[in-house]
């Protein structure tokens, strides 16, 4: 019997151990969610403990439980990455067969050259660089020239900074439409995000109206083939941004780990009919791994254990629950850039009392095919479905 309602929750940056080529990409030894936990000395979260998180990565706090709520595993990334977009591709069933490109040493002259041409301004900063520091750095020079501030990090982005004074913020998204126009081919950036930014020398602050433009999925996911059927596919928060807004019927706006979770609560207690929920935690990346937070991120994770609680008691006996990850950000690590991990896969089936271990999956992509099983519909290209082993004894 199919579930009738889908709710997918990616606790963004919520990585359980180095994966096994994790030394490529310098992450040897990375475990985003144990170290938070050894750096604060204790983990409490008891409901996600009840969904077997602690048979999964135990961590001090965090041990594992027999029998749990959920059934529980890990998944590798298939894909050659640590991106927050390819990973939400392979998650939903679509696997990046080719590296995207980053740009370690600043973007080359010809994508420079085109820029400047597109937009008609001049540009500084060119490297990779945080995006607190970059503009806290240039933002005097951006403000007396009205030149850009382009920056890139680990991951493949092109960013650009402006403050509102110089840049309105609807010009800001213009250009990077623009700048997501340019970059193709092989300069074809997983995102362009605009970073408009206020206040002055000493004291700027980048604003809420972060905008991405995303590369599209190179194939059709899971939403695809959902919002081609019956099947009511909503994006809670900024998870439209990450998919290009690409497969959903409806976008629901929320900014915020406790806003986004809230949303989730009332469509669970609301949304009527076949239904396929995507929300994105993106709190544990952004304000507590990228800036190596430990005790940021284990109060948030606390946070969310306790609206988890909630969640649970909303959900209808066909539905299903799927917490994950789409990569790590282990916030004791020298970088502050993702990190090359296992995620978990915590899973509630209402008609299974138990759940039970799902081992290791060689790709995101199981989830994606599970999912398609879930809701009856076609499945997307990879991945193996484990569906029958949560529902059926």
């Amino acid at each position: 019997m199919a579930a009738r309602r889908v709710f997918l929750i990616v606790l963004d940056g919520l990585g359980v151990g180095a994966l096994p080529d994790a030394a490529s990409f310098g992450d040897t030894g990375s475990n985003t969610l144990l170290h938070a936990a050894e750096a604060v000395g204790r983990l409490h979260v008891p409901n996600l403990a009840r969904l077997g998180l602690g048979n999964v990565q135990s961590a001090p706090g965090l041990a594992p439980v027999m029998p749990s709520v959920g059934s529980w595993g890990r998944m590798r990334e298939a894909a050659a990455g640590k991106d927050t977009m390819v990973g939400h591709w392979e998650l939903l069933g679509v696997i990046a067969q080719q590296p995207l490109p980053t740009y370690p040493r600043g973007f080359p002259p010809e994508v420079l050259e085109g820029l400047r041409q597109r937009w008609n301004r001049g540009i500084i900063g060119n490297r990779p660089a945080s995006g607190t520091r970059i503009i806290e750095e240039l933002g005097e020079e951006h403000l007396r020239t009205g030149a850009l501030i382009v920056y890139t990090s680990a991951d493949s982005v092109l960013q650009v900074a402006a403050h509102e004074a110089v840049v309105a913020p609807e010009q800001l998204y213009e250009y990077c439409r623009q700048a997501r126009e340019e970059m193709v081919g092989k300069h074809a950036v997983g995102r362009v995000i605009a970073r408009p930014f206020v206040g002055r020398s000493g004291a700027f602050r980048r604003t809420a109206g972060r905008r991405d433009f995303s590369l599209p999925p190179p194939g059709p996911t899971v939403l695809d083939l959902a919002e081609g059927s019956s099947v009511r596919t909503v994006a809670v928060g900024k998870v439209a941004d990450i998919l290009a807004h690409r497969g959903f019927n409806e976008e629901v706006a929320a900014a915020g780990n406790d806003a986004v979770a809230w949303q989730v609560i009332r469509l669970a207690r609301e949304i009527e009919g076949p239904a396929l929920v995507l929300a994105n935690l993106t709190d544990f990346d952004t304000l507590y791994g990228h800036r190596n937070d430990a005790v940021g991120l284990v109060s948030a994770l606390e946070r969310f254990d306790t609206q988890l609680g909630e969640l649970l008691g909303a959900l209808r006996r066909l539905d299903l629950l799927v917490l994950t990850a789409d990569h790590g950000c282990d916030p004791t690590t020298p970088s502050t850039d993702h990190s090359r991990e296992y995620v978990p896969l915590l899973v509630v089936a209402g008609e299974r009392e138990n759940g039970q271990a799902l081992g290791e999956r060689e790709t995101f992509a199981d989830l994606g095919a599970t999912v398609a099983d879930a809701l009856g519909i076609e499945a997307p290209p990879a991945g193996t479905s484990f569906w029958e082993s949560i529902v059926y004894d």
